[in-house]
C-alpha cells in the first residue's frame, strides 16, 4: 500500500520544494568524498558522470529505485528506457546525465538547483527514492560562480530541512575527520540523529594509510564526531579505476572486508561493513519513516477535512446539506440554464446588437480610409469608382474575418451578461459557483471555433450585397442619407471637440 501511494506522490512531485514532506534518502557529502559512488553501489550501475578532484555533481539528481525484471533506467518525461547492462548504453546515461546538468546552469552558475528526475528498475533493488546532491567545498576555486560554497551549503540544507528525509551522511574515510565540512552541516538539522545515517567511505584506503586504528573504531561507534546517527556504516566504493563495473567494485569490497585489519581489530562489527548491508537498513529506514509520514498526513487530512466542513456549514447555510453529486449537478443546470437564455434574445434584438457592434468596428475605415479619401475626387463619377473600389479590395480582405471577430465577441459578451447578472441575483451560491463560472467561460472562450466555411460563406454574401446598388423604395433611401448624415454629423462634432481641446475652448459644439 505505501509503495503505490508513494510511487504516486513521487510521479507528482517533478520539483523539490521546503514545504514538500515526501520521504526521500538525501546524500549529502564533501566533495569527492564518494557519495556518488555510494548512490551508485545502492542502484547496481555506474550512471553517473565521473571524474577525479572535480565537481562532477553539479544540481540534485533524484532517483526512484524499483524492482523490475531488467536492469533499466528512464528519465521522467521521456520514452527512451536505457538498458544497465549495456556498457555502451551506460556510456549514453552518463552523458546525458552530464547533459542535463550543464543545460540547467544559467547565466555560467556552477551549480542549479533545478531537479533532474530518474527512474531505475531492476532485479532486488530495494524501493526508495534518493537524492544525490553537489558536494560540500571548503573553498571556491577560480572559475566558480560567486558565492557557490554558499549556495551549495543552503542547497543541502532546503533538502535536509524535509522532517521526513534520511540523511546519507557520506565521510571520506581517507582523510582527517577534522578536515569534514558535512558533519557539523549533519547535525544543525537533525541532531538528535533520529534520521540520520552515517557512512564512512574508502576504508581500504583508511586502513592503509591510518597509524591509528581506534580513530575509525571511534567515528564507527560515533565517539569522534558530536553528530549522532541511527547507525554507522563502513563501505569501499571502488579502487580507482573509473571504468571498474559495480560487480567487480563489490568483488573487491568483499574480498577487502574478509581479510581487513580493521574488521579483525574489532574496529566494526560485521553488521557495520559492506554496501548490502548499508542498502538493507537504508530501505528499512526509509520505509519506516514512509509509513509514520503517510499515517501523519492521513491524520492531518482528516482534521483539515474536519475543519474545511465546519467552515463550509456556517457560510453556506442553504446549501449545507448537498453533497459533491449534488452541488455538481445543481452548478451544472445553473450554467446550462444560463447558455439557455441566449435564445431569448429575439432576431431583431441581435440584428441591433450586431449592426451597433460591427459599425464601431468598422466605422473608421469606412469613413477615414474609403469615403473622406474619395471626397477629394473632383466629380461624383470619379467619387463613386474609387469608393466601389476600395469597398471590394477591403471587402475581399477583411471584411469577412472583422465580421467573424465581432460577431464571436457579441455572443460572447451577452453570454457572460446574462451568467454574472443571474449569479448576483442568486446570494445563495453567487459565490460559491462564481469562480467555476469564470473558468468554464474562460474554456469556451479557448475553445470555440466557427465552421471552416464560415469565412467563405460570409465573404459570398457580402460581395453579393455589395454590388447590388438597387434602391428598392423610397424609405430604404431616406434611411441611407439619414444613417450617413448622423455619422458624418458625430464625425463632425468628434473634429471639432477635438480641435476646441487643441486650442483651449471650451463648451464648444457644432
Amino acid at each position: 500500500m505505501y509503495a503505490d501511494v508513494l510511487d504516486t506522490l513521487s510521479h507528482n512531485d517533478t520539483s523539490y520544494k521546503i514545504q514538500d514532506h515526501l520521504p526521500r534518502v538525501v546524500v549529502v557529502g564533501d566533495q569527492s568524498a564518494g557519495k556518488t559512488s555510494v548512490l551508485e553501489m545502492l542502484i547496481r550501475a555506474r550512471i553517473f558522470p565521473r571524474g577525479h578532484g572535480e565537481m562532477m555533481t553539479r544540481s540534485p539528481v533524484q532517483v526512484t529505485l524499483g524492482e523490475g525484471s531488467r536492469h533499466t533506467a528512464q528519465f521522467k518525461g521521456t520514452d527512451r528506457v536505457y538498458d544497465l547492462s549495456s556498457e555502451a548504453q551506460l556510456y549514453e546515461l552518463r552523458k546525458d546525465v552530464e547533459r542535463r546538468m550543464r543545460k540547467n546552469l544559467k547565466d555560467g552558475e556552477t551549480i542549479s538547483s533545478e531537479v533532474i528526475s530518474l527512474t531505475v528498475k531492476g532485479p532486488g533493488l530495494h524501493r526508495m527514492v534518493l537524492v544525490d546532491l553537489p558536494g560540500i567545498i571548503s573553498t571556491e576555486t577560480s572559475g566558480m560562480k560567486p558565492r557557490t560554497k554558499e549556495k551549495l551549503t543552503e542547497m543541502c540544507s532546503k533538502f535536509m530541512k524535509n522532517p521526513n528525509a534520511i540523511i546519507l551522511c557520506i565521510q571520506d574515510g581517507s582523510i582527517d575527520a577534522e578536515r569534514s565540512n558535512v558533519t557539523n552541516i549533519v547535525q544543525a538539522h537533525d541532531p538528535k540523529g533520529k534520521r540520520t545515517i552515517f557512512v564512512l567511505t574508502k576504508v581500504d584506503l583508511a586502513e592503509q594509510n591510518m597509524a591509528n586504528p581506534s580513530r575509525v573504531k571511534k567515528i564507527l561507534e560515533g565517539k569522534l564526531f558530536p553528530m549522532k546517527a541511527l547507525g554507522y556504516y563502513a563501505v569501499v566504493t571502488g579502487r580507482g579505476p573509473q571504468d571498474d563495473t559495480v560487480e567487480s567494485i563489490g568483488a573487491y569490497e568483499e574480498d577487502f572486508f574478509s581479510r581487513s585489519k580493521l574488521f579483525r581489530s574489532g574496529a566494526f562489527r560485521a553488521s557495520q561493513m559492506s554496501t548490502s548491508n548499508l542498502s538493507l537498513a537504508v530501505s528499512e529506514c526509509f520505509w519506516k519513516m514512509v509509513k509514520d509520514s503517510v499515517e501523519q498526513q492521513a491524520d492531518n487530512f482528516r482534521a483539515m477535512r474536519y475543519n474545511l466542513e465546519a467552515e463550509w456549514r456556517n457560510t453556506f447555510a442553504g446549501i449545507r446539506e448537498m453533497d459533491r453529486n449534488d452541488l455538481y449537478e445543481k452548478a451544472k443546470d445553473e450554467i446550462l440554464d444560463d447558455i439557455a437564455c441566449l435564445h431569448k434574445i429575439t432576431p431583431l434584438e441581435w440584428e441591433s446588437l450586431l449592426q451597433d457592434a460591427i459599425w464601431e468596428k468598422i466605422s473608421p475605415t469606412i469613413v477615414d480610409d474609403i469615403y473622406l479619401n474619395a471626397a477629394e475626387c473632383d466629380n461624383a463619377s470619379n467619387f463613386n469608382t474609387k469608393v466601389d473600389i476600395a469597398l471590394k479590395d477591403w471587402t475581399d480582405d477583411l471584411l469577412p474575418q472583422i465580421s467573424i471577430d465581432v460577431g464571436w465577441h457579441t455572443l460572447f459578451k451577452q453570454l457572460e451578461t446574462i451568467i454574472f447578472s443571474k449569479a448576483n441575483k442568486d446570494k445563495d451560491t453567487a459565490d460559491l459557483f462564481l469562480p467555476l463560472k469564470k473558468d468554464i467561460l474562460n474554456e469556451i472562450e479557448k475553445q470555440h471555433k466557427w465552421q471552416t466555411n464560415a469565412q467563405k460563406r460570409l465573404s459570398v454574401i457580402q460581395k453579393n450585397a455589395l454590388e447590388d446598388t438597387a434602391v428598392t423604395n423610397k424609405m430604404q433611401w431616406d434611411n441611407s442619407i439619414a444613417f450617413m448624415e448622423r455619422i458624418l454629423n458625430e464625425r463632425i462634432r468628434t473634429a471639432k471637440t477635438d480641435l476646441d481641446k487643441c486650442i483651449g475652448k471650451k463648451d464648444c459644439y457644432f
